[in-house]
């Protein structure tokens, strides 16, 4: 295994990864997002638009040649970054490398009003679930007016404002104005590939990370979402903190928190004792969600109406748990097992691999993070769990969302 991490005459950071015998090659180019959308919606259509033509290929051909090459390609939107990834045949990233080039200079953006229209009957399918909805209240709340607080509903709301013009230049704002990380992995020599790298994607305009204007979120109470629906059988309920996100020094812990809460499935407290012994859920788990600026940590439940109370009474004994007495070596242990274990299964491809290092070089904490965080979760005690509980799950700042049956 070879790495090498230097940068484009452009400035564009890069890391090159060598795995001998692979068939497939990854590649992954992520622009930061520097400042808020002027309207929710923005972004998530230009983000779907990419796909949609250029100059030189209409969106029928560009989909034909992704298919006759078998390239595996996609624009995906993210709060604090825009990813361009592809996969590709060894012996067609020539060919993936062009087609990614002429989408980033070229695109028309043509298809506009379909766009739009596929994105409201999507969204409109969506906020049918009522986990989607009880969630995106929460976010709502959690970041009110706040960027990163964009749900669904809100570019459902503001979507029929935004106009072509929005997207074409929102897109050129973030191309000339980010922080650009590039990933390439794969079994082709770095030789072969730097050259046409260089002069494709060592073209765009020249990385910069000086310019970022987004503000910290912040929750200095409590707030509720509550909610119903129709033609629903069961309750849903969230509740969350703002908590650091990776790159604190209390990010390890925090990640091991929430595996032995309730995010390793049979195992964790939250299940042990709402599913297991008390009977009160369908679904329970627990969740740690990282922003450039944040992180989010929330309990999630889906349970019979008639069991809110108790469901809300069971998060609040578990959280108390958690903040009065040390967790055990042995759980502790298990946690850290089972993160590890969830790094090696999400680094297992070459396009998993490349995503991974460029998404935490765009967020400023380089392509090497991850490698650092294994280390560093090896060295959290229970007192740093015990600490990291105390500190961030107040009992008066947090937000609770609820939707329940008519």
């Amino acid at each position: 295994m070879v790495k090498q991490i230097a940068k484009l005459k452009n400035n564009i950071d890069f890391i090159y990864k060598h795995n001998e015998n692979t068939p497939r090659f990854a590649l992954c180019l992520n622009f930061s997002i520097n400042q808020a959308e002027k309207t929710a919606g923005i972004y998530t259509l230009m983000a779907r638009l990419l796909l949609q033509g250029t100059k030189n290929r209409n969106s029928e051909e560009l989909a034909n040649e992704f298919e006759k090459y078998a390239i595996d390609f996609s624009s995906e939107l993210f709060p604090n970054y825009l990813r361009i990834k592809f996969i590709c045949l060894n012996e067609d990233f020539s060919k993936a490398l062009e087609l990614t080039d002429d989408i980033l200079k070229n695109s028309t953006f043509k298809e506009f009003e379909k766009e739009r229209r596929k994105l409201i009957g999507e969204i409109t399918a969506e906020l049918d679930s009522p986990r989607t909805t009880v969630m995106d209240a929460y976010y709502r709340k959690l970041f009110e007016n706040h960027y990163y607080g964009n749900s669904l509903v809100k570019i459902l709301e503001n979507i029929k404002n935004v106009t072509k013009e929005d997207v074409i230049d929102a897109f050129y704002y973030i191309v000339n104005n980010s922080k650009k990380s590039l990933a390439l992995v794969g079994a082709l020599p770095l030789e072969d590939v730097l050259p046409q790298v260089e002069k494709t994607i060592g073209r765009l305009p020249v990385a910069t990370a000086s310019n970022f204007r987004i503000v910290t979120p912040e929750l200095n109470e409590v707030k509720n979402a509550d909610n119903t629906k129709p033609n629903i059988n069961q309750a849903h309920i969230i509740k969350g903190w703002l908590v650091p996100t990776c790159g604190d020094a209390d990010y390890p812990a925090i990640i091991l928190l929430n595996i032995m809460l309730g995010a390793c499935g049979l195992s964790s407290r939250l299940f042990q004792e709402l599913r297991d012994k008390k009977g009160l859920a369908y679904v329970v788990r627990s969740s740690y969600e990282t922003y450039k600026l944040v992180g989010n940590f929330m309990i999630y439940i889906a349970t019979a109406p008639q069991n809110i109370e108790t469901c809300l009474k069971g998060f609040d004994e578990e959280i108390q748990k958690i903040k009065t007495y040390p967790v055990s070596e042995e759980e502790l242990d298990n946690a850290k097992t089972n993160i590890i274990g969830k790094y090696e299964f999400l680094e297992e491809t070459n396009i998993q691999q490349a995503c991974n290092f460029a998404k935490y070089d765009v967020l400023g904490l380089g392509f090497n993070y991850i490698e650092n965080v294994k280390q560093q979760i090896q060295n959290v005690t229970p007192d740093d769990v015990l600490r990291c509980a105390q500190k961030y799950f107040a009992d008066d700042k947090y937000v609770l969302s609820i939707i329940k049956p008519e």
